[in-house]
């Protein structure tokens, strides 16, 4: 269960070393996807939103960048304490690592609204993004005010099923992420496919073991214009599970 995992624990900087110092196909390839999904809602929609939601941040501040030029505020939400310290130190001025991965959205189509930012956005970035502490179970519940606090986009990557081995969990932290989001609300979400956990600084951390069927049963109560895609081969990145899932969509009005 989620609640049996020392998430303070977990080390960011050598995850960060595992998975994100070079970029990786199939980041590429997610952000590509990613960047045409928000690019081409933002075409039929013209303007900006006033609030982006990053759930479940960990470490990754790629998730983010993908909602930079298209909202006034960008909320990293994040339970991990060595995570929000260290997405805190980014938020700052992030580390060079990060910069092709900027570059990757900025090409191609859908790159017009990121290449307006320019090559290096860390001013932006340092001026929109907020980083919150908070657990990915308590989202969709009522804000400070009492009343359902929404964000009018958001990413969940690598996280409703990375956090627990139980598949009730997974299917709640995916209803809890969905209910965040205001109706029409487009959003991309990004699932390990078939993992079986994972190790991050001599720790093992949990995972549910689920695949595009699964994923597609827990969106489908809260968009009907999701196709998930499979990205990668299994075991590339490390041991232990098949390939990544890709969803992008609408949160249903």
């Amino acid at each position: 269960m989620n609640a049996d995992v020392d998430w303070d624990k977990f080390d960011p900087q050598e995850y960060i070393s595992r998975n994100y110092l070079a970029l990786h196909p199939d980041d590429k390839l997610i952000l590509s996807i990613v960047r045409a999904h928000f690019s081409d809602h933002f075409r039929r929609n013209p303007g900006r939103v006033p609030s982006g939601i990053d759930a479940g941040a960990g470490p990754n501040l790629y998730p983010a960048f993908t909602m930079l030029p298209w909202c006034d505020a960008i909320t990293q939400y994040e339970w991990s304490a060595a995570n929000v310290e260290h997405l805190r130190e980014q938020r700052l001025d992030y580390a060079p690592t990060w910069d092709p991965f900027w570059d990757v959205l900025c090409e191609g189509e859908g790159g017009e609204g990121y290449a307006a930012l320019g090559p290096s956005p860390r001013e932006r970035f340092r001026d929109v993004v907020t980083v919150r502490p908070g657990n990915l179970y308590d989202l969709g519940g009522p804000g400070a005010d009492g009343q359902p606090e929404r964000w009018a986009m958001g990413t969940m990557f690598f996280v409703a099923e990375s956090i627990t081995e139980s598949r009730e969990e997974f299917a709640r932290g995916v209803a809890c992420f969905m209910n965040a989001l205001e109706p029409g609300a487009p959003f991309a979400a990004a699932f390990m496919e078939n993992s079986r956990g994972y190790p991050v600084g001599g720790r093992d951390f949990p995972a549910s073991y689920v695949g595009a069927v699964e994923i597609r049963n827990q969106l489908k109560d809260f968009a009907s214009d999701v196709d998930p895609l499979h990205i990668g081969k299994p075991d590339d990145l490390r041991d232990g599970y098949t390939g990544m899932i890709l969803a992008c969509g609408h949160r249903n009005d």
